[in-house]
């Protein structure tokens, strides 16, 4: 398959860890900004491949994670209503709230579906005129315009019983508070070649001045991350600190102005509380005025819901990168996929569920025992 054998090629990787090991001559932290990167780094054993002084630290970057408890109840307090039919990514169906997740609701009664588009719910409410149907509209960057679009159709269409509960959240912001915490031991990013896409490379000049960071965009093969990392280790090594764009098949330095028009028509940025971490200035996304009708939010007057992490998951901490996953206490044992004390473990990109998947359970090989990506 084009652009996916390719990069996965071992005798290339072999090349770029060679490279890697020969520029190399201090410890460095690089931290990969999405949990799609992380399932690659992880599930290829990229991290136990490079040499000791290039350490990975796990990023936020994971869109189900991030989403903050208040949310999720918010999103429950909604399905369980019998008015409602409410739809979700099935990703998200397993994420627990404060005593329950959507799956319970749905065991319990109520309409809780999965789709594979928010068009997907568009169309079920105008399939069901006399009920209210909820999209629950997460992510970054990537997921935002295909949410903004139906937004923005179901106000074209005049649909009045579809409503979007939203929490999107951007990345430069985030980045800023973990270069701004006082435990950030972060020297390097690898940015997220699908938010880049969408959103271009713009407001990451200013960041990596500031911080003296180099931010090296990189994609999601095994042969992406490498020479992320080649790239960004060279910076290091050099006293660089500039935007490098190391995944020019898929994105381009201005982004796509399309959809960052829809986006600027049906989103205002706000303030975002992300899971474990805590509010960041202007790091996410709320419709604006104009479409507060679309705001499911507001429709059901659920802003007023509170709550606080449970004290047994460290999740924060891991989305942080202060500690890896198999450092938790709970990790493996009261924490599982079948009984996620966290969204880290339950979603597909969170790095819990990678090394739960992957077994890194504490025990690491030699550079001797690993292979070579495959």
């Amino acid at each position: 398959m084009k652009y996916l054998e390719e990069f996965q090629n071992p005798e290339l990787a072999r090349r770029l860890l060679d490279e890697i090991r020969a520029t190399v001559t201090r410890p460095w932290a690089l931290m990969e900004v999405c949990g799609g990167q992380t399932h690659t780094i992880i599930r290829h054993g990229i991290d136990q491949l490079l040499p000791d002084q290039v350490e990975l630290i796990h990023g936020p970057g994971c869109p189900v994670c991030v989403t903050p408890l208040e949310v999720i109840d918010k999103a429950l307090e909604i399905a369980a209503r019998p008015d409602v039919i409410f739809c979700s990514f099935g990703d998200m169906l397993r994420v627990p709230g404060s005593d329950r997740d959507l799956f319970q609701v749905r065991g319990h009664g109520g309409d809780v579906r999965v789709v594979y588009s928010p068009l997907d719910a568009l169309k079920i409410a105008q399939q069901n005129p006399h009920r209210e149907v909820v999209f629950f509209g997460i992510g970054f960057e990537t997921t935002a315009p295909p949410n903004a679009m139906t937004v923005h159709q179901a106000s074209k269409l005049g649909i009045p019983n579809f409503s979007m509960l939203v929490s999107h959240v951007r990345v430069p912001p985030a980045i800023e508070a973990i270069m701004t915490s006082p435990s950030c031991r972060v020297q390097a990013f690898l940015a997220a070649g699908h938010v880049c896409s969408v959103m271009g490379m713009g407001e990451y000049p200013e960041l990596a001045d500031r911080f003296q960071v180099p931010i090296v965009v990189t994609g999601f093969e095994p042969l992406d991350i490498l020479e992320g990392i080649r790239r960004t280790v060279r910076q290091l090594e050099r006293g660089e600190h500039t935007v490098d764009n190391a995944y020019p098949r898929a994105v381009r330095s201005e982004g796509n102005p399309a959809a960052q028009a829809m986006l600027a028509d049906v989103f205002g940025v706000t303030d975002r509380a992300w899971r474990g971490i805590g509010t960041i200035p202007a790091s996410g996304w709320r419709l604006s005025e104009r479409y507060r009708d679309f705001d499911a939010e507001y429709r059901f007057s659920v802003g007023g819901i509170t709550t606080r992490e449970p004290a047994a998951c460290r999740s924060g901490e891991v989305l942080q990168g202060l500690i890896k996953p198999h450092e938790c206490e709970a990790f493996g044992t009261t924490c599982t996929p079948r009984s996620p004390l966290g969204a880290t473990m339950v979603s597909s990109e969170g790095a819990c569920a990678a090394y739960y998947l992957y077994r890194r359970l504490g025990i690491t090989p030699t550079p001797q025992e690993a292979s070579p990506v495959a």
